[in-house]
């Protein structure tokens, strides 16, 4: 098998199962609850494929997001009656916290852009918006607002693909949020928005991160900005 017909089979099934479920999602099919469950593990595979040439603490850290953000997919199916949302913060930042240190310790090419204050405006309107709504878990909200955006502004310090990749994950939470706190004015096909971009987002990461750790390979896709 060539190297890259070896990629494709890699990373093909967390592709088909990624638009099998968003597909679901928005034909409000049976199969979205359990297709989700299955997406970061297959993510993992071409991670876990790629650990023998990259660098063993950058695949350790994009494990560690992948996991927290399967333990995220996951707690709804262990917990209900709308109390799985703090625990959904919990694993989440500390993918986004798994993320950070990845972009700033290890897969950083150059400094942050001038445009990358974006983010900070995105946090400040978004706890305008949905965090005056969140009642008791206004501070939890903000919270994971910061780490959201740092790490959108940390993936700009990489390549290409990992930026767009995280400005994609910032989008499906922020739509997620508007769902969540602002139901009556949120149209129901954001739901399948938020996880289209949330599998695409997840993907172009890891996929930016295994270019950029490839032997011999600085920079791969460039920089944004």
């Amino acid at each position: 098998m060539t190297p890259k017909a070896r990629d494709v089979a890699l990373w093909l099934p967390y592709v088909v199962v990624a638009v099998v479920h968003v597909g679901s999602l928005a034909a409000q099919g049976t199969i979205a609850g359990p297709t989700k469950l299955l997406l970061m593990p297959l993510l993992a595979i071409p991670v876990i494929a790629a650990a023998r040439d990259a660098e063993r603490r950058a695949i350790v850290l994009i494990g560690a997001a992948l996991l927290f953000s399967w333990f995220g997919d996951s707690v709804g199916a262990v917990v209900s009656d709308g109390d799985e949302l703090p625990f959904m913060l919990l694993f989440f930042a500390a993918a986004h916290v798994a993320y950070i240190v990845l972009f700033v310790r290890i897969l950083a090419i150059g400094p942050m852009p001038r445009w990358a204050l974006v983010y900070v405006v995105w946090w400040v309107v978004m706890v305008a918006v949905v965090g005056l709504r969140a009642g008791a878990l206004f501070l939890g909200v903000g919270a994971y607002g910061l780490v959201l955006q740092a790490t959108a502004a940390t993936a700009s310090r990489c390549n290409r693909t990992i930026a767009i990749g995280a400005a994609l994950f910032l989008t499906s939470d922020s739509l997620l949020a508007l769902l969540l706190f602002l139901p009556e004015t949120s149209p129901g096909w954001f739901d399948s928005l938020a996880m289209a971009t949330y599998v695409i987002g997840q993907g172009l990461i890891s996929f930016g991160a295994l270019q950029a750790l490839r032997p011999g390979d600085s920079s791969t896709s460039g920089r944004v900005g």
